[in-house]
């Protein structure tokens, strides 16, 4: 009998926002992903995700054996704390030195950064280089990943999302998966190359499906054939405070020329776009009434404290206008993270009215708390499935919730800070999105994947928060030198 190929596959997801007063903890990682051994991987199986890409695989190829080791993934957040990353690699190299692998998968993120490390993806790559020796590595990251130009002479192949909202993870997963199929059966080896770009893109005008970035991804795509095998074009993520911060092109080929050439023609391309992902937007009240214009569901989106940028759903900016705006119809608020006030809304019981202070809890820096009389309407466990198109079919746990009415506007509580971008998350807390007439909701360009057809209209605004729109307030500690902001 033949021996089957051996496959070890470990993960670490997480995007972090150096500037966010929370650190993310093992609790956040525990609610989110956190689990050893093939069992866990049944949760993932027909998901639009990278462990499902993991599940098609094995299954797909019974002649390889596949192990999964520590599995971790938590929501968008502050810096990791740096003993639970130790704990984290430390239970990834331990498998991947338990005995010799063909091949090794890491699913990453690529804008990881802990209280003291600003390059923890670069850091795990060369520790886990370093305990497998020769053996075929290869790494998916995120479209928004800060990726240092040292990456190509640590890996085999690398692959990024090509989506924005990223509806293409498992793609993207599969595709790297493909390539170490085809290393390990006897495939040359690629080239590859990293060309950094000296700017920060901003992420407010980075979709895929139009502007400057779909302009480059196409590009990009048009330019992969020949012996130019994979282009990635990405944005990075101008929240992560990193020596490796700013947008970048990763290309691999069948020679080094091709791989160099392709990466620097395309990085010139998305260069001469870099204006064009200036942006302004509209104070909240502005982008209200524009929205309020348009007939049917409306919705506007406050991306400073979007919770997949490392926002912590406390700001006030949105909610204080909300509320001051006189709304003709249901208004549905989503979300404020605040588990006190879940809690005291669960105590008082349905139909109670309540005093609350909403927002401002974490920290006034970004707007006070707003006072208000709430009725209390509705409570949840959190639970739901996602309906996609981000993350198709994936289980999601909030915590408990509770639903409170301040005259005409739903506002969603919850119990961990997530953002709400897809139908099942308003279905749980009772919302018709048929009868809604507005969202305002803590959230960016994901909120569009499953909104963009469901709404006449969705607008951004510019409130104060972590992940704000004026980068020159931020304290950058590791930029390089002579970037564009």
């Amino acid at each position: 009998m033949t021996q089957k190929k051996r496959l070890a596959v470990a993960r670490l997801w997480h995007e972090g926002n150096s500037f966010t007063p929370l650190p993310t903890t093992l609790a956040d990682f525990e609610r989110r992903e956190w689990f050893e051994g093939n069992e866990g991987l049944a949760r993932y199986r027909g998901t639009g995700t990278e462990l499902g890409a993991v599940v098609a695989f094995a299954e797909a190829h019974p002649d390889w054996e596949v192990t999964v080791l520590r599995c971790a993934s938590a929501p968008p957040g502050g810096p990791v704390e740096d003993a639970l990353y130790e704990r984290i690699v430390a239970d990834m190299l331990r498998g991947l030195g338990a005995q010799q692998w063909d091949a090794v998968y890491l699913s990453l993120h690529g804008a990881l950064v802990t209280v003291s490390e600003p390059q923890a993806d670069l850091m795990l790559i060369r520790r886990a280089r370093a305990a497998i020796g020769s053996t075929p590595l290869g790494v998916s990251f995120d479209l928004h990943a800060n990726l240092s130009p040292e990456l190509p002479q640590l890996i085999d192949f690398g692959s990024g999302y090509k989506t924005h909202p990223h509806i293409d993870m498992d793609a993207t997963a599969a595709r790297v998966l493909a390539e170490l199929h085809r290393l390990v059966n006897g495939g040359a080896k690629l080239a590859g190359a990293v060309k950094k770009l000296p700017v920060l893109l901003h992420s407010f005008n980075m979709r895929t499906a139009a502007g400057p970035m779909a302009d480059t991804v196409n590009d990009a795509k048009a330019a992969t054939t020949g012996a130019v095998k994979d282009i990635t074009v990405f944005g990075g993520f101008v929240w992560g405070d990193s020596p490796d911060a700013g947008a970048s092109i990763l290309t691999w080929a069948e020679t080094a020329t091709a791989a160099k050439a392709a990466a620097d023609d395309i990085a010139a391309r998305l260069y001469a776009r870099s204006d064009q992902f200036r942006t302004s937007l509209p104070s909240p009240a502005e982008g209200l009434r524009a929205a309020l214009q348009k007939p049917g569901l409306v919705c506007v989106v406050e991306p400073s404290d979007n919770p997949l940028s490392g926002g912590f759903g406390d700001t006030t900016g949105l909610l204080r206008a909300l509320l001051e705006m006189k709304i003709d119809g249901e208004a549905v608020f989503a979300f404020l993270y605040d588990p006190a006030l879940v809690q005291a809304a669960k105590a008082a019981g349905i139909g109670a009215a309540i005093h609350a202070k909403l927002g401002g809890r974490i920290t006034p820096h970004f707007g006070a708390p707003v006072d208000a009389r709430a009725e209390v309407v509705a409570f949840t466990d959190g639970r739901f499935v996602n309906e996609g198109p981000f993350e198709t079919g994936m289980p999601v746990d909030l915590g408990e919730t509770a639903v409170l009415k301040v005259g005409d506007v739903k506002i969603i509580v919850t119990s961990s800070s997530q953002a709400g971008i897809d139908p099942a998350y308003f279905r749980l807390h009772g919302i018709d999105l048929a009868t809604t007439r507005l969202i305002a909701a803590k959230a960016k360009n994901h909120f569009r994947a499953a909104f963009v057809e469901r709404a006449a209209i969705i607008v951004d605004v510019d409130t104060p928060g972590p992940a704000a729109l004026d980068l020159s307030v931020l304290p950058f500690r590791y930029l390089p030198e002579n970037i564009e902001k």
